[in-house]
């Protein structure tokens, strides 16, 4: 029985790209739960969702939507670094992975990681790396990645 509720789950809580039409279904306010994130004017966004989407598969901001709200309550990008090392190779950088505390413990980090991961791994990475809290290994470490070196960071503001 747990199994058909938990296949109803993963079709209620589907990962997709993100749409124009998910600024008004709470998707800046979910990155607030993340970090700062100051208002964004309907405009700044329209410009900016179609600078990122110029990109095309190399910068790809994915969603889950609870379908009976009609809000976002997880999200997560990864964009694709073109090095010369290894051959030319690619790698794959997962960024701004949120879930709203409202609907955690419902596997849906992992649905967003395994959705970034796996279009890294289609566009030809050799690997795909993140940031994280300390806080939050434990949690990256289930999805199978490990901690290698530090994380160093300079701000300008």
């Amino acid at each position: 029985m747990q199994a058909s509720n938990s296949s109803s789950e993963d079709q209620k809580f589907l990962v997709r790209r993100l749409l124009i039409s998910d600024k008004s279904k709470g998707f800046i306010e979910l990155l607030r739960q993340l970090t700062v994130c100051d208002s964004v004017s309907d405009n700044d966004f329209e410009d900016r969702f179609h600078e990122i989407s110029s990109l095309g598969d190399y910068h790809v901001i994915c969603v889950i939507e609870d379908e009976s709200s009609g809000k976002i309550i997880a999200t997560g990008s990864v964009f694709i670094e073109n090095k010369f090392l290894r051959n030319c190779g690619k790698v794959g950088h997962i960024e701004d992975v949120v879930v709203d505390t409202n609907a955690r413990g419902m596997q849906l980090g992992k649905k967003v990681i395994a959705f970034l991961t796996d279009h890294a791994r289609s566009m030809g990475c050799y690997k795909v790396i993140l940031d994280c809290s300390l806080e939050n290994g434990a949690f990256y470490e289930k999805c199978g990645f490990k901690q290698k070196e530090i994380q160093m960071v300079k701000y300008f503001v």
